[in-house]
């Protein structure tokens, strides 16, 4: 089985976990814009690629499947999970399997305002969400929500532009900077409209981060739950697995209804009041994922079973509790 990872980044322990359940023979195969993106360093063959706006991205790709006879492709970047999705027939016309969710899924997850919109739908609760200056002003004057504010980009992705709004002022000030920023950056090509901007009510309680895995079809099979005990740079960096069921089973409902492909990372915030809102929904591995698999959730595994069409034993899935760690850095070798 030979399985390609595009845009690989900084996932070098992704595709280390795979390597770990892959047999003898078999190859990774990841793609990058600069071939010194320290999880190429991991794969048995890696290869430059344009930017995925790139006219010509889909094409080039579709040839990497064809001379490396890709059997699976996963993608680990959020702005090129739209791109594949309405893609992925002509990926599977020639044998390969592609772990993206469909377009309707995608959309929900990548527009942040949806995301909020579909959690309620379920009966579930998300912060406070405004995608207006004017109707946030409005909802401060009415006392709907109050100073402090989190502000960030409706069509984001990792922790780019994200802002703590304490004042009116403030709010003026980083509402226009940030519309400046993002159409100086990549998320302007990736926004619709001229909402770019969320402004949400901040939450600060406990904050929990989730696997909620599906087989290939859509069905939800797991749920992995860790409380975050420490974030940098807008990932976690320590975290603790935890059995708390009213958790556990918002993961769960989130899966059924949504029915992503694979892996789906769930950010989950408590109010001060108790309860639980659904931040965000993010549909790949995200940086929250070793915590699951070094407790014990081996989906790299799991995957590889559904695509050979074997049975998977939903043991392997399920964490072991109370289990702590925390990232460390350490040097790739370029070659």
């Amino acid at each position: 089985m030979n399985i390609l990872f595009t845009c690989a980044g900084r996932r070098t322990y992704l595709l280390k976990y795979f390597k770990e359940n892959l047999s003898e023979g078999d190859k990774i195969v990841a793609t990058d814009m600069q071939l010194s993106a320290p999880a190429l360093q991991a794969a048995d063959v890696k290869i430059q690629v344009p930017a995925v706006y790139d006219p010509n991205y889909i094409d080039i790709t579709l040839n990497i499947c064809k001379e490396q006879k890709i059997d699976a492709l996963l993608c680990l970047n959020d702005l090129e999970l739209p791109i594949l999705a309405e893609n992925k027939a002509r990926f599977e016309a020639l044998g390969v399997k592609v772990i993206v969710s469909d377009p309707e899924v995608i959309y929900i997850a990548f527009d942040k305002y949806k995301t909020a919109q579909w959690v309620e739908s379920l009966g579930l609760n998300a912060p406070k969400t405004y995608v207006t200056l004017a109707s946030a002003k409005e909802a401060l004057a009415k006392g709907e929500i109050a100073f402090p504010l989190f502000m960030k980009p409706r069509w984001g992705s990792g922790s780019i532009g994200l802002e703590t709004i304490d004042d009116m002022e403030e709010l003026d000030i980083y509402y226009h900077l940030l519309m400046k920023k993002i159409k100086k950056t990549i998320l302007a090509t990736a926004s619709v409209g001229d909402e770019y901007i969320m402004i949400q009510e901040k939450l600060t309680g406990k904050e929990f981060g989730l696997d909620v895995m599906n087989d290939l079809q859509g069905n939800n099979v797991a749920v992995s739950v860790k409380q975050k005990l420490a974030m940098r740079a807008g990932e976690t960096d320590k975290a603790i697995t935890v059995d708390i069921p009213e958790v556990y089973e918002m993961g769960r409902k989130i899966g059924e209804n949504l029915k992503h492909i694979g892996n789906l990372d769930v950010d989950i915030m408590q109010r001060a009041n108790g309860d639980y809102c659904v931040l965000e929904l993010n549909p790949r591995f995200g940086g929250g994922y070793p915590f699951s698999y070094e407790a014990g959730v081996n989906m790299p595994k799991a995957i590889i079973q559904w695509i050979k069409g074997e049975n998977v034993d939903a043991s392997i899935l399920q964490p072991k509790y109370g289990k702590t760690f925390a990232k460390n850095d350490y040097l790739v070798e370029v070659d």
